[in-house]
């Protein structure tokens, strides 16, 4: 019996030790999430409420637009193709930074809304193929979301060699604005 009640006197101390060290994390992480920090001098929050005014009265417009070498990995990471000639079927990637949309209010977030179209066109104008709204960025947060980087990656087949545009265009459904780019580019011939 003895044995037995030491296993048990040590699960109990075990026991009470986990909770007593669960409930020390607990308050160690409370006092963590309200502790003081820094606050951003006057010029600074000055310097952001010109940004946020100059932002919400621009037009949606674009600070990047770049063919690329594959996909972007996210804001800022991207590299750009040294050229703009692709062979048939080769994806042609491209990186967009949009400025300017808007953001819609709910409670204590900001959501906002970007919706892509292209076309595809030959020089003359033609359309060689398009789609309306085969993208969309969104997200929300608490806070305002203004580094959205936009990849876009397509992949056309069967057009002879010769010279393109692509014409994107992006619809900020919350601000009601939108914005478009043209990039040109060749298809070289079969080898």
């Amino acid at each position: 019996m003895t044995l037995l009640a030491g296993r048990l006197a040590s699960r109990w101390i075990l026991s009470t030790a986990l909770i007593a060290a669960a409930t020390l994390a607990g308050i160690l992480s409370v006092q963590a999430q309200s502790g003081t920090a820094p606050a951003p001098s006057q010029p600074f929050l000055q310097a952001r409420a010109a940004f946020d005014q100059a932002w919400e009265s621009s037009e949606l417009a674009f600070d990047t637009v770049t063919l690329t070498d594959g996909a972007s990995q996210g804001y800022g990471h991207y590299t750009p193709r040294a050229n703009a000639s692709f062979a048939d079927g080769e994806t042609l990637s491209v990186y967009a930074e949009p400025v300017g949309y808007g953001f819609r209010q709910n409670g204590d977030e900001y959501a906002y809304e970007l919706t892509a179209s292209y076309r595809l066109l030959t020089p003359s104008g033609q359309v060689l193929a398009e789609q309306g709204n085969f993208a969309t960025f969104a997200g929300s947060g608490r806070s305002k979301k203004r580094e959205l980087s936009a990849s876009l990656n397509f992949q056309f087949s069967g057009l002879p060699a010769g010279e393109y545009r692509l014409e994107a265009n992006f619809t900020d459904t919350v601000g009601g604005k939108q914005a478009g780019f043209t990039l040109p580019f060749t298809v070289t011939a079969a080898n």
